[in-house]
């Protein structure tokens, strides 16, 4: 038995933790993001935000944005391949220093599922 080496287009059972980085990213008015670069990604909101139609889409991609409140009270929109459960759009919680959790599943390339999990401590 030597070294295995995951490839693509296989079946593979790890035996060890697979993981990846988490990617920050940059707080704008409009905050951007490249799904080929990580499936977690975190953010820290300074104002009321809109979160883009990520790049990069690929079916199949899931993972989570973390979002937290700087001193609180900040608003986020969503690009409009962001749907929610009912259509509801989430609103974020809102004292300083809350942290949210974005869940997402790319079904398509123009759909992205996501839930929101609110105030964790």
């Amino acid at each position: 038995e030597g070294s295995a080496v995951a490839t693509v287009g296989n079946n593979q059972t790890f035996t060890k933790a697979q993981r990846g980085g988490v990617v920050t990213l940059t707080d704008a008015a409009t905050i951007s993001s490249d799904f080929s670069l990580a499936n977690n990604f975190s953010v820290t909101l300074a104002g009321n935000r809109t979160l883009a139609n990520p790049t990069n889409l690929t079916a199949g991609q899931s993972g989570v944005i973390v979002i937290t409140q700087s001193s609180g009270n900040h608003t986020l929109s969503y690009g409009s391949n962001w749907k929610f459960p009912g259509g509801f759009t989430p609103i974020l919680s809102t004292s300083a220093g809350a942290v949210d959790v974005l869940s997402y599943y790319v079904h398509t390339s123009s759909l992205i599922i996501a839930t929101l999990l609110k105030d964790l401590k």
